[in-house]
């Protein structure tokens, strides 16, 4: 079961042209080169991607970049001009998948309508990811992962009670649309290896609403309780206790005992082994109609003492808790350094780079370690050699600012 045997991904084979920018489409792209799919980045020839100006930058060089496109070859090409549309043309005959995030009618205006995409390879998965879509009135309006987090009804679910919403310090709404373009691709790509006769499909992925999927009971509960979920702090309210509580020195950890059963483990741990049977707290239902009065006590009871203390009597009674941990933390940790959850990318610039590892992992196959993303056009001479421009021509297209 543990023999590592392979270093073929389940997406070997499958080659993807990722022409998107930024973080959302091209982090789909992304985890698709991690399982073996090969994956070739376009940019514009001026490198104005603007995730190579994001933090975090170090000596001129852009390292969420590095990470965020790791295991891609990287050229250069001005779709917009003339001979850069023909020559990406010519090229999507050799790719299953195309990916691209511009507004929507972008492509379209630039020649590269759908119907033209088909002509040059029939079988070419065409996904577009955008804040809203395809169509509907929105589908013209500029996005950006907190704008789509807003109008999820994610953010809304976040910050204290009464006070503002709040996002999270990371684009969470790009990550969350990034699975669901991998996800997608993964799926068309299971269609078409089941059926060489199969036509190509073009995907709408809407990051609003990709983030809005994951928020399941909203509508229901609106609808058959006429209840508007709101932000509740770090206090859940539909299951009870969970929390984020403080130690005596100091120590923030979250902690969950929603079942009955881990909810009497828990008592017994603080010392109030009767609030199991008590009529306040003893069914879950219960415990969230009276959660400010058993809140309020179990944060006496941490906060009274050290958060070694803490841990040593929740890990001893099997109660799911953990200290809220920085970066620092988890590269410390004990079980993330067992599984090698933090692994080194090969990098011209810095030799490697620290990086998270490759998810999921497939029981008896050691994916090879990807390498950093590509500077801007490193791999013109590579690629387009693919495709019988040489040297000269590309010269050529260099000085004429089509690559």
């Amino acid at each position: 079961m543990n023999q590592k045997s392979s270093s073929q991904g389940a997406l070997a084979g499958v080659r993807i042209l990722d022409m998107a920018t930024v973080l959302a489409a091209p982090m789909g792209a992304t985890l698709c080169a991690d399982h073996g799919a090969e994956v070739v980045k376009l940019e514009l020839p001026d490198g104005s991607d603007a995730l190579r100006g994001l933090q975090p930058v170090k000596d001129g060089n852009a390292l969420w970049w590095k990470i965020a496109n790791r295991g891609k070859r990287g050229i250069t090409l001005d779709v917009r001009q003339p001979e850069g549309r023909a020559l990406l043309l010519k090229m999507l005959p050799h790719f299953d998948v195309l990916v691209e995030n511009f507004r929507t009618g972008t492509m379209d205006r630039w020649g590269l309508d759908i119907e033209t995409l088909n002509r040059a390879n029939p079988r070419l998965i065409v996904l577009r990811l955008t804040g809203f879509g395809q169509t509907g009135p929105y589908k013209s309006r500029p996005g950006f992962a907190r704008i789509f987090e807003a109008m999820s009804g994610f953010t809304n679910l976040t910050g204290e009670e009464g006070g503002s919403p709040l996002h999270s310090n990371f684009p969470v709404g790009d990550a969350v649309a990034g699975l669901f373009c991998a996800f997608s691709i993964a799926s068309e790509i299971a269609r078409l290896r089941g059926n060489p006769e199969a036509a190509g499909v073009e995907v709408d992925l809407a990051a609003t609403e990709a983030l809005f999927r994951l928020l399941d009971p909203l509508p229901v509960e609106h609808e058959q309780l006429g209840q508007v979920r709101n932000p509740a702090g770090n206090c859940a309210s539909y299951t009870a206790p969970s929390n984020m509580y403080r130690s005596a020195d100091g120590i923030y950890f979250s902690l969950v005992a929603s079942s009955n059963a881990i909810f009497a483990r828990l008592c017994a741990v603080v010392g109030r082994p009767e609030w199991s049977s008590d009529a306040r707290f003893a069914t879950n239902p219960a415990r969230v109609a009276n959660l400010r009065e058993l809140d309020d006590a179990l944060g006496t009871w941490f906060h009274g003492h050290e958060y070694a203390l803490i841990a040593d009597r929740l890990e001893a009674a099997g109660i799911p808790f953990s200290k809220v941990y920085t970066i620092a933390d988890i590269e410390e940790d004990a079980h993330y350094q067992a599984r090698n959850a933090i692994i080194r990318l090969p990098d011209p610039d810095y030799g490697s780079l620290p990086a998270p590892c490759i998810v999921p992992r497939i029981v008896g196959r050691e994916m090879p370690t990807p390498r950093t993303g590509p500077a801007v056009g490193e791999h013109n001479a590579q690629v387009y050699a693919e495709f019988g421009i040489d040297a000269q021509e590309l010269a050529r297209l260099r000085a004429e600012g089509v690559v």
